[in-house]
């Protein structure tokens, strides 16, 4: 996403570190809006006889979603690089595939999100590593954010599909 030339403040990382936890963050935010559209849709779209429980828990997931985009986005730019924000750059750099055009039954759209965040989970808990290294809390404690939030999710849907 950036190299290290594009990086420059002077906050105890260095130039190479921040440029990969970029990286590594525009990906994580690439996979985070692009569940959250999927989860929106599903929302909008559930039918069948768990609609009502469906429909609110989706509501749930895809606002926490919402609310996780801007302090991954304004985490990259307190890194020094503009944050990716198009659906060109979040296509490219999301580890999810798109919504399907058609919605799926019920069953499918919880299978599909709960792949969602268990590939969004691995997408922070990859940059981890290289933030704990490189002594940035700040980036470190919102990967640990977002690995719990999705590890949750990913088991409260999985919950649904069992039995």
């Amino acid at each position: 996403m950036q190299d290290a030339q594009t990086v420059t403040r002077n906050i105890g990382i260095s130039p190479e570190d921040q440029a990969a936890i970029v990286d590594g963050l525009g990906h994580l935010l690439a996979d985070t809006y692009t569940l959250y559209l999927t989860t929106h849709n599903f929302h909008w779209n559930v039918t069948g006889p768990m609609f009502n429980s469906l429909h609110a828990m989706f509501m749930t997931q895809y606002t926490e979603l919402w609310n996780a985009v801007d302090p991954i986005a304004e985490r990259i730019r307190a890194l020094g690089c503009p944050a990716p924000g198009s659906y060109a750059q979040f296509g490219s750099l999301s580890s999810l595939p798109d919504a399907p055009e058609v919605p799926p039954k019920a069953e499918e759209m919880i299978r599909i999100l709960a792949e969602g965040h268990e590939t969004t989970a691995r997408t922070a808990r990859k940059l981890f590593p290289t933030a704990d290294s490189a002594n940035d809390e700040a980036t470190a404690d919102l990967l640990t954010q977002r690995i719990g939030a999705h590890e949750k999710n990913a088991w409260m849907l999985r919950a649904l599909l069992e039995g």
